[in-house]
């Protein structure tokens, strides 16, 4: 099959399968801290001996802010984030709570290794930095992160009813021929989800004079992956530099979009250009980009869910409010400032 018909087909597939809506997503980072750290591609491999894990770690009341303002525009949580060892399970817990409370959906995680898969319905998916299916790279360029514990915890997700899922990144150097590895694992493992990033060369590390794989490259390696699994969620993390990309990239078997600075972004010409895109491929984004009316119409997250958060996690939500309104006014104050100007 050549890369044409691949598109064709796996095009088709995604239409059959998951219909013309595209989804919006943004990771919620909690933590700049990762007590790993050596990862050769990641910017917290460049700053892990000036982080201390206590200042790193971001204020709830403003990731609580940031997840409320995704609600209100329709963007799903695409997972909770940090590096390892940032928070402790029961950290983790309450947060999970609280953000899944404030946007009225389970949330899944990608925090590292958990130990304990003990969470409540708060709780939909865990996933697992795999980051390339070349397992000889990632063996160089993630000396620290071993994949057999990620595997493990996989496997235990899976079987206590959890979804997963995996993410990979690519144009990190992965050999083309290795992209069986990724099949058979989404295989064995029954992942729901696989999250596909391009290299962002970040200044620091062994990347940083390199550039972004071809949009030719990434699509092929989607559209295979959608052949071979109709029914999986497929997230790209495109960055703004891809934006150009992003119709062949839903075409090729993409189905959420992810890795969009919102809040620099919201309103822009470079908003408009990324709905324009994903229109012209005949999707339409569940979610906006450009409205907004919808950043500021605001809506009762106190409001009862029927998740199983505790009352002291009630509690704790409630008397941060006034901090939360805070900082949600802040955001609007700071997309409404790059709004003008353009």
């Amino acid at each position: 099959m050549d890369y044409f018909e691949k598109l064709r087909v796996a095009n088709e597939l995604t239409l059959k399968y998951h219909g013309r809506n595209v989804n919006l997503e943004r990771a919620l980072f909690l933590s700049w801290y990762c007590s790993l750290g050596d990862c050769k591609f990641c910017y917290m491999s460049s700053i892990k001996d000036k982080v201390d894990r206590k200042k790193a770690i971001r204020d709830i009341s403003r990731v609580l802010a940031e997840a409320i303002i995704c609600k209100r525009i329709g963007w799903k949580i695409e997972f909770l984030s940090s590096g390892y060892n940032a928070f402790t399970h029961e950290e983790i817990d309450e947060i999970a709570q609280m953000v899944s409370y404030v946007v009225k959906e389970p949330v899944w995680l990608n925090v590292g290794i958990l130990k304990n898969l003990d969470f409540g319905n708060y709780v939909e998916g865990i996933v697992g930095a795999v980051e390339t299916f070349d397992m000889e790279l990632r063996r160089k360029l993630c000396p620290s992160k071993h994949l057999e514990p990620i595997i493990e915890m996989l496997r235990e997700a899976k079987e206590v009813g959890y979804k997963t899922g995996i993410t990979i990144i690519l144009g990190m150097g992965e050999r083309r021929e290795t992209i069986e590895n990724l099949f058979k694992m989404i295989e064995n493992l029954k992942v729901n989800k696989v999250i596909f990033y391009t290299l962002n060369p970040h200044k620091g590390t062994m990347f940083e004079n390199e550039t972004p794989p071809p949009s030719i490259y990434v699509s092929e390696i989607i559209s295979e992956t959608r052949i071979r699994f109709p029914e999986i969620d497929i997230t790209v993390g495109p960055w703004i530099e891809n934006v150009p990309s992003i119709g062949l990239f839903l075409i090729s078997g993409a189905n959420s979009l992810t890795k969009f600075p919102l809040f620099k972004i919201f309103g822009t010409k470079i908003a408009k250009r990324i709905e324009k895109e994903v229109e012209s491929v005949g999707r339409r984004l569940s979610g906006t980009i450009t409205d907004i009316n919808r950043i500021l119409k605001s809506y009762d997250y106190m409001q009862d869910v029927s998740f199983d958060i505790s009352k002291e996690v009630l509690y704790k939500i409630e008397s941060r409010r006034l901090k939360i309104e805070e900082y949600i006014s802040e955001y609007i104050e700071n997309i409404m400032k790059n709004l003008k100007k353009v």
